[in-house]
């Protein structure tokens, strides 16, 4: 496993205007940021540092892809990952992030950009992780219909057994009344 260290760059001493650094995040990295979203993947970072007056951009392009849990059966998911994002330093007495600009510390003058890298590849990702209909794990899907509770309509009225034995809330017939009438 790499030590997280190699993430961390020391912006007071950079050797030139402009630096470019290499990364290739595995397995490991997710392991040692103990972070649950996501666990597995393989990815390449690349990173240009440009010294900008008293400040710094960084431009981060991450390709590859990684692994998330499928939001219906649980199982690993290929999402694939392309990512160009750009972040503004600069140095301050006080340190503080906010979405564009992030200050450092002038005394200490090290940024750690792991966590910056792993969250551009989670905000990267759709909203719903799903398997396309039918590569879901048949085992799971079978346990899912199994406690899939199935509504002939979309309406919540009750069922027409229900109906049958006279314990129906006389509220829902109003109310098909109103939606008939719409």
């Amino acid at each position: 496993m790499e030590p997280l260290g190699i993430y961390q760059i020391d912006l007071k001493n950079l050797s030139s205007d402009s630096c470019e650094y290499t990364y290739s995040l595995d397995d490991a990295f997710f392991a040692g940021l103990s972070a649950s979203e996501i666990q597995k993947g393989n990815l390449n970072v690349s990173l240009e540092v440009k010294k900008i007056q008293k400040a710094f951009k960084l431009c981060f392009h991450i390709e590859g892809f990684v692994f998330v849990p499928c939001d219906r059966c649980l199982q690993d998911l290929r999402q694939d990952v392309n990512v160009d994002e750009e972040i503004n330093v600069r140095f301050g007495a006080v340190p503080s992030e906010d979405d564009d600009l992030i200050v450092v510390s002038e005394e200490e003058g090290i940024i750690d950009v792991a966590w910056l890298i792993y969250e551009f590849i989670v905000l990267q990702l759709p909203m719903v992780r799903m398997h396309a209909e039918g590569e879901c794990d048949e085992s799971m899907m079978e346990t899912l219909s199994k406690h899939l509770c199935i509504v002939e309509d979309d309406m919540p009225f009750p069922d027409a057994e229900e109906k049958e034995h006279g314990e129906t809330d006389p509220r829902w017939d109003r109310l098909r009344e109103i939606l008939n009438n719409n």
